[in-house]
């Protein structure tokens, strides 16, 4: 954590930004002077905490430019038959191995290894683009017969070089929730580095929120009577936040959310059930909740989904870190399992 600077050091400090009080000394100690000294730094504070928490579980920098082609137009999800999603599935596997080649004459050995093993007739993927980090949507069972879907929205660092944590989640998930439903793992934006300004703004979120709702739109089409839940993790949270207004889907679960942008469930303007959990062991409970228009962003991502002012349902999710939440038989994993199947998960424990 960072440790609450002195008071000589916010005295010389240019960004301290408030002038002291009329008729008082440049050490600001009346109490209206703290109290405009302390809302400059809270600001200040939160971009700096949440930085010092996310260096242990950051990789190293984002994504190199690894060449890839442009991926071949595709016909809209919602007018696919069964078959028309297996000669799909058989489209962008095709991608899949071009991108891959593209990979291995660059030079990228790690990334067309990746590519190899995408492009095994085994998996099945809606999308595919291998610019600027990859974009996927992965599916994970019978999706032209599913009931129940859940669409999984990653949070940062998630790219093609750093996919294999998230497909496993996406796996574990898929086998809890058993026969008759599918995931989605849904890599539609380009997601920001851990350790980074962006991923203290939703402007990143913005972007990708008009994805997503042409996804699930897409998705609601192609399934119109399934059952569908958006899960979030961690800056997927501020996606589905950004772009929950009008889905129509029956759930948005908040898991390790560092907040939606949004200052309430209600704000979310959705009719879905919005659920909110977090582990004891992660990190992500200590990084500030606030707000600060800047002239080109926004500072922070707003309340904490937990708070009981935000107004979401929670939900037990153990004892797990940050990145734990789809371990196979762990408390969150289950739980998350509950809510897709459209049962009522366990609550927190008193």
């Amino acid at each position: 954590m960072v440790s609450r600077p002195r008071s000589s050091r916010l005295r010389r400090s240019p960004l301290r930004g408030d002038g002291p009080p009329s008729g008082r000394s440049s050490g600001g100690r009346s109490p209206a002077g703290r109290a405009r000294r302390g809302r400059g730094w809270r600001a200040v504070l939160a971009a700096l905490v949440v930085a010092s928490v996310a260096v242990p579980v950051s990789g190293a920098a984002g994504p190199g430019a690894v060449p890839a082609p442009e991926p071949a137009a595709l016909a809209p999800l919602g007018a696919a038959t069964p078959a028309a999603l297996t000669g799909r599935y058989a489209a962008v596997r095709d991608g899949i191995r071009a991108a891959g080649r593209a990979a291995a004459a660059h030079g990228d050995r790690g990334r067309a290894a990746a590519l190899r093993a995408m492009a095994d007739p085994h998996r099945h993927f809606l999308s595919f683009d291998g610019r600027d980090g990859g974009r996927t949507a992965e599916v994970f069972g019978d999706l032209s017969r599913a009931g129940r879907i859940a669409v999984l929205v990653p949070g940062s660092d998630t790219s093609l070089d750093r996919y294999a944590r998230f497909r496993s989640g996406a796996t574990a998930l898929q086998r809890e929730l058993g026969a008759g439903s599918a995931v989605v793992a849904w890599l539609g934006y380009r997601t920001p580095d851990t350790v980074s300004p962006v991923v203290l703004t939703p402007d990143r979120a913005r972007e990708a929120a008009p994805q997503l709702r042409a996804f699930v739109g897409q998705l609601g089409v192609l399934r119109p009577a399934a059952r569908v839940a958006l899960l979030c993790h961690s800056y997927g949270s501020v996606v589905c936040g950004q772009a929950a207004a009008g889905l129509r889907v029956a759930d948005i679960v908040l898991y390790g959310s560092p907040g939606t942008g949004a200052e309430s469930a209600a704000a979310l303007r959705t009719p879905a059930t919005v659920w909110a959990g977090r582990a004891a062991g992660d990190w992500v409970a200590h990084v500030p909740h606030t707000r600060l228009p800047l002239p080109f962003t926004t500072l922070g991502l707003g309340p904490d989904p937990l708070s009981p002012e935000f107004g979401a349902r929670r939900f037990a999710a153990g004892t797990g870190g940050h990145s734990d939440y789809l371990t196979p038989h762990s408390p969150s994993l289950e739980n998350l399992a509950r809510i897709v199947l459209g049962r009522t998960p366990a609550k927190e424990p008193r």
